[in-house]
């Protein structure tokens, strides 16, 4: 990731950024982003996360759609840092997921990097490429499109 600025996203600004909260604010950090381009952003997983409790007794792993879903959350930054967005009274909706495996388990104790990359833009549709690590193995791959849409169209 080349271009990259140097200021780390902290979670005060990414609450600022993304309208997620508690339960379903699935990332913790950015460490890297070039707006518009790539992002290497982190979520810490806890035994403390709520669907640990169900999923599953005894053998704690984080749903693989929560995965994707912290994928789309640090996606959704990338595209909240350009310029070219207005995000007044919008909000950044699933459009797409494609191409999507897993790869090893998430528990708890693990850092879970998302990287995004290779993100186009057309029209009002954005699309990214996404890998989810542990320790530098990848635990979930695949692609991801969202739209901006108005908060009143919904």
């Amino acid at each position: 990731m080349s271009n990259s600025t140097p200021d780390i996203i902290d979670i005060k600004k990414i609450m600022g950024m993304l309208p997620h909260r508690y339960p379903f604010l699935l990332v913790d950090r950015v460490e890297e982003i070039t707006p518009g381009e790539s992002i290497r952003a982190y979520k810490n997983v806890t035994m403390n996360e709520p669907f640990f409790q169900g999923h599953f007794p005894g053998l704690p792993v984080m749903p693989g759609v929560l995965i994707v879903e912290a994928l789309a959350q640090a996606g959704g930054i990338i595209v909240l840092s350009t310029d070219e967005v207005d995000t007044e009274d919008k909000v950044f909706l699933f459009t797409g997921i494609n191409k999507v495996k897993f790869r090893r388990p998430v528990v708890p104790g693990d850092k879970l990097v998302l990287e995004i990359s290779d993100v186009k833009r057309k029209m009002h549709i954005w699309k990214m490429k996404c890998v989810a690590t542990v320790d530098g193995e990848v635990a979930a791959q695949g692609e991801v499109s969202a739209a901006i849409v108005d908060k009143e169209s919904m």
